[in-house]
């Protein structure tokens, strides 16, 4: 009976064996039936017929459970780093798509950056052409050019004059005007006999806001006088030359020099204007011969070259003091210093002379200007200054559009109104202060000037407008 529930016992424990995945059942140890299933990974002491393999399947029981402990633990490391890479990728996503936002700009038409840059300054729109290739592209093109002139507010320009024997190293950024023409650098022009001249000329210009002054270098040097101005050209004395003329302008620095006309010292006046037909920039040059006789040329800057026009009757100009002023299709002289009763005008387009009357005799502080387009007549009457207008040279009268009776004095001199604002810049010619007068407010401000620059007298002034102008542009 032992034998036989003994023999028994071993045929479940080899079935069972046979069903848990034991390869070699004999050597397998069996299991015996009192032992729990939980016990069988245990490292309890197993019963005495385990036999001689009961050490290989304690081993192999330990292992394979620090096996499976070691396999996941490390999916779970595993899966943590992956986990945790993850977490960092979408944090470093996240922040650098903050920092896109922050410095993405956001888009602007074409029309919207116009109207920004043609706001700014002439100083800063110069800079903004190497921003980009759109924005260089609109500012470069005629009709923003055209469009920021209109804008741009009237200034004064002029120039201050340096002994040659006092004057200075320019800076290293200094542009002299003689120097490029010969293609040298700065310092070499005292190579030329223009070193024995009697000083050196240093352009500026002055404007006026809020009541206050500011002066402002151009950073430009030259040995000839600043004759006249138009849309932000000026027209310069060309020393290498004697007669010779340049034309430049002093925000782009771009120059050019024009063929050498009627050489002529004794008496001169020079007149530069736009033809609204053409649209090409003309010199006019007025000059006296011995007899008294006053001739006249011109030169388009498309052609460059001299043409000989009739010129004003004998005996109409007694100086050519007074500068000549740009309106209404001609050029305008005052042809006496002190005593005026008609203006001597040349029309710009068919270059021919004639007189107008004046609507009162002119006095010595009495002068022409332009304003807002304008011919405009300023007279003091007393106490008083009457401004007249007229607005054509056919067909139209002088007409009185205002009369200034706050704080006007008698000696103050016109000197420019103001394309933008519309107020009116004079000088005392006593003391050679600014004022400015308000035609909103209807009053006469004081300016007040900027310390520690040199400016010159009122004589060698001139009405600007910095642009970027060229003579070139059709």
């Amino acid at each position: 009976m032992k034998h036989s529930s003994t023999s028994t016992n071993m045929e479940l424990i080899h079935r069972e064996v046979q069903n848990k995945g034991y390869k070699n059942p004999k050597i397998s140890p069996p299991r015996s039936p009192q032992i729990s299933p939980i016990c069988r990974y245990s490292s309890a002491p197993l019963p005495h017929f385990y036999g001689s393999n009961r050490n290989s399947l304690v081993a192999g029981l330990i292992s394979g459970n620090r096996e499976r402990k070691m396999a996941s633990s490390s999916g779970k490391t595993k899966r943590n780093h992956n986990l945790l890479r993850l977490v960092e990728e979408r944090a470093l996503s996240k922040k650098i798509e903050k920092e896109q936002k922050k410095q993405q700009v956001p888009y602007l038409s074409k029309d919207c950056v116009w109207n920004i840059l043609i706001r700014l300054p002439i100083q800063s729109l110069s800079s903004m052409r190497f921003v980009c290739k759109p924005w260089c592209s609109i500012i470069s093109d005629g009709n923003f050019i055209d469009a920021h002139l209109r804008c741009s507010e009237t200034v004064l320009i002029s120039f201050v004059l340096h002994p040659l024997k006092t004057t200075p190293p320019d800076p290293p950024n200094t542009f002299s005007v003689e120097a490029s023409l010969l293609q040298r650098k700065p310092l070499s022009i005292f190579d030329h006999p223009l070193k024995n001249g009697p000083s050196k000329l240093y352009i500026q210009f002055m404007e006026i806001k809020e009541g206050k002054s500011k002066i402002e270098e151009y950073n430009i040097s030259c040995f000839g006088m600043v004759r006249a101005s138009c849309n932000g050209l000026i027209l310069v004395d060309n020393r290498l030359k004697r007669g010779g003329l340049i034309v430049m302008n002093p925000v782009t620095r771009k120059l050019i020099a024009l063929p050498v006309g009627t050489i002529n010292p004794r008496n001169e006046s020079f007149g530069f204007a736009l033809s609204e037909v053409t649209g090409e920039y003309k010199v006019v040059h007025l000059f006296q011969d011995k007899l008294g006789y006053i001739s006249c040329e011109t030169i388009n800057l498309g052609t460059r070259v001299w043409r000989e026009v009739n010129g004003p009757s004998f005996g109409l100009f007694q100086t050519f003091e007074h500068k000549p002023v740009s309106a209404i299709g001609a050029l305008h002289w005052l042809p006496e210093i002190r005593i005026n009763d008609y203006i001597v005008s040349m029309e710009v387009d068919n270059e021919t002379f004639h007189t107008l009357s004046l609507p009162k005799t002119g006095g010595c502080y009495d002068r022409i200007i332009e304003k807002d387009g304008f011919l405009c007549f300023v007279t003091h009457e007393e106490l008083n200054i009457d401004i007249w207008i007229l607005k054509g040279l056919y067909g139209e009268v002088w007409t009185k559009h205002y009369s200034l009776t706050n704080g006007s004095v008698i000696d103050m001199v016109p000197l420019l109104s103001f394309k933008v604002s519309g107020d009116m810049v004079f000088v005392r010619n006593e003391d050679g202060s600014y004022y400015v007068y308000n035609f909103k407010l209807q009053m006469m401000t004081k300016v007040e000037m900027e310390e520690g620059h040199r400016w010159s007298s009122s004589s060698f002034m001139l009405p600007h407008v910095n642009s970027l102008v060229s003579w070139e542009r059709n």
